[in-house]
């Protein structure tokens, strides 16, 4: 691998996306890319007591059946690299803990699912793995609990809010197969704009989206026509504006190939949900759902996914903190 510019990393033996999965809940299951997803859930709760189990267990058995779908064995898995939005990362941890394979336990908010491919591309092109296990989840009612209001209280959402993803992606990348391939990463910085509305993510995310999208762009020397797709993890319909509207003023349109999970993952009208999408499975349902059919099938070449996270807490919010956000990009061709 080589570093490029100014945060790129360009790899010299591109790993392969051997293959994904993805399970979402109910309200997923009745939007647009309902057909794409492995399996889709009647209710939240999945048969368990508590919506955290319940998130656990989407996590397990959507690791489960990456790895029977990929046709290699668990044995043959070096790594995995999970994380999701409860303290701790325990979703991942408390759902993954039988799976026996060696865990690193990461946190990017909503950006998780592309850092744990950025991480896992490197281990690949370093020959330090063979395969890695790449995973996230979320759900829409613990997350409303940790970093909102219980649901119970029936709090009014207001327009700018987005819906946390009920749901689970995993993929399997690997030093051998066919593609597609990972061939660069640019990791992100953290942006800091002093947004401190946490019903807005998408406002609070769009700089650092923005910010990586045009380092990456820079450090390799492309246009954005070079890719048939841009796509942003879940900024939803206002921050999908708003880094559209910047980018114009620096100089670049990507009106004609960009589009964010968070937009594409509900029906807003049909399903009331605001501003869109969010949550680490919005990218990881929505790329290990939709945009790796689309790839594996040669209708998409070429894609540049930039999973974006807003970095807060409950607490940091209380306290009058500002919502850090962040944005880690890959290139995938064909």
């Amino acid at each position: 691998m080589k570093h490029i510019g100014k945060q790129t990393i360009q790899f010299d033996n591109p790993p392969t996306i051997l293959e994904t999965a993805s399970i979402v809940g109910p309200k997923e299951g009745q939007g647009p890319l309902a057909k794409y997803f492995d399996q889709c859930l009647e209710d939240e709760f999945w048969g368990e007591k508590t919506w955290e189990k319940a998130e656990s267990k989407i996590i397990k058995e959507t690791v489960n059946s990456v790895i029977s779908k990929s046709g290699i064995s668990a044995d043959s898995i070096d790594y995995c690299f999970a994380g999701d939005l409860l303290n701790q990362c325990i979703s991942s941890s408390f759902g993954l803990r039988e799976i026996n394979i060696p865990f690193f336990g990461i946190f990017g908010a909503c950006s998780t699912f592309v850092e744990s491919l950025c991480l896992g591309s490197v281990f690949i092109d370093a020959k330090a793995a063979k395969n890695v296990l790449c995973a996230t989840s979320s759900h829409f009612c613990s997350a409303e609990k940790q970093f909102r209001f219980p649901l119970e209280l029936g709090n009014q959402r207001p327009p700018s809010s987005q819906w946390t993803v009920t749901g689970s992606g995993a993929a399997i990348v690997s030093a051998s197969g066919t593609g597609p391939y990972i061939t660069s990463i640019t990791p992100g910085k953290i942006i800091d704009m002093g947004i401190k509305d946490a019903n807005n993510m998408g406002a609070a995310m769009a700089p650092a989206a923005l910010d990586t999208l045009i380092t990456h762009l820079q450090d390799t020397g492309r246009k954005p026509s070079y890719y048939d797709m841009i796509v942003t993890g879940d900024l939803g319909y206002i921050g999908k504006d708003i880094v559209t509207e910047l980018a114009e003023t620096k100089g670049y349109n990507i009106k004609n190939n960009y589009n964010d999970c968070g937009v594409l993952i509900f029906d807003k009208e049909k399903q009331d949900t605001h501003s869109g999408g969010s949550g680490c499975a919005c990218i990881g349902t929505t790329f290990s759902g939709y945009f790796f059919k689309q790839l594996k099938q040669g209708k998409l070449k070429r894609i540049l996914l930039i999973a974006t996270g807003a970095l807060t807490n409950a607490t940091s919010s209380q306290q009058g903190e500002s919502i850090p956000g962040i944005a880690h990009a890959i290139a995938i061709e064909n």
